[in-house]
């Protein structure tokens, strides 16, 4: 037991260093105003979190969350056919597909949204086919559309795994039972599998939403500070406008916000998985 305590010790301070202290900085940046760089000339002040009450940041919060909840939305709509399809394949079919999944994220996250930018920029590829079809060209980047396409397609394999993996785990011998008591396919997917896979859905809807409404790459490429979230916020607080007070002041409020919503979806997961031990009824 003495030396599993040791073990652990290279991990706590690493934990300490990297995660305790660097929070606990941002803490203390958002109460006070004066030099960051010498702590005792900081001064207490609550004007960080009183800016983010303005009307123009309450704006891009809201608008943060809107376009992190359709993302998460179109994510589910779509992810959960192609997990049920994937997970019904035959094993050795399985395992190609799971690997179509995985082999995008294995790809840098700023070379597939520069991709999307070539594909949707008003030059871009899919311009140049309408134009060959004859169709008009759509304006697409930069704009909110273009940030929900980015955000999409770089959060699908997040909420189709958790769903697969689920999917994959449920006994056959349940969905043979419900067929045998008289369930077609709707009412099986309704009362067993839906049920079944709540605990992969909410799994899946916290790995998309997440890192969806703090993101700022996808929305600084392709919304063309058009289409600003929180994460470009924060991002311009510390690295453009030296405001470190008030961008750990938004740190601060969207990591509150990321607690809450994690505490929510984990809350869902307790109850789906309490609905899942009780007896199925056709």
């Amino acid at each position: 037991m003495k030396r599993m305590k040791l073990l652990a010790y290279p991990y706590s301070v690493w934990m300490a260093i990297f995660i305790v202290v660097p929070l606990f900085l941002v803490l203390l940046y958002s109460f006070t105003e004066g030099n960051i760089h010498n702590l005792t000339e900081l001064r207490f002040s609550t004007k960080g979190y009183e800016r983010v009450l303005e009307p123009l940041y309450l704006k891009v919060i809201m608008n943060s969350f809107v376009l992190a909840a359709i993302s998460t939305l179109c994510c589910l709509v779509l992810g959960y056919p192609v997990a049920m399809i994937v997970s019904k394949a035959n094993p050795k079919v399985r395992g190609m597909l799971v690997m179509f999944l995985i082999v995008p994220m294995w790809m840098n996250f700023l070379l597939r949204t520069y991709a999307w930018m070539s594909i949707l920029s008003p030059n871009g590829f899919l311009n140049r086919v309408l134009e060959l079809v004859g169709l008009p060209r759509l304006e697409i980047m930069p704009g909110k559309t273009a940030v929900l396409l980015g955000m999409i397609y770089n959060f699908l394999p997040f909420m189709i795994l958790p769903i697969y993996t689920v999917l994959s785990k449920i006994d056959k011998s349940v969905i043979e039972a419900a067929n045998d008591l008289g369930a077609n396919k709707i009412k099986t997917f309704m009362r067993v599998i839906l049920p079944l896979s709540i605990p992969g859905v909410v799994s899946g809807i916290t790995m998309v939403f997440l890192p969806a409404v703090s993101t700022f790459v996808i929305s600084g490429l392709l919304g063309g500070g058009k289409t600003p979230l929180i994460g470009d916020l924060i991002e311009q607080q510390f690295m453009w406008e030296g405001n470190w007070h008030f961008g750990s002041s938004l740190s601060i409020i969207l990591m509150v916000m990321i607690l809450i919503s994690m505490a929510i979806m984990s809350r869902l997961d307790r109850n789906g998985q309490q609905e899942d031990k009780n007896p199925v009824k056709m």
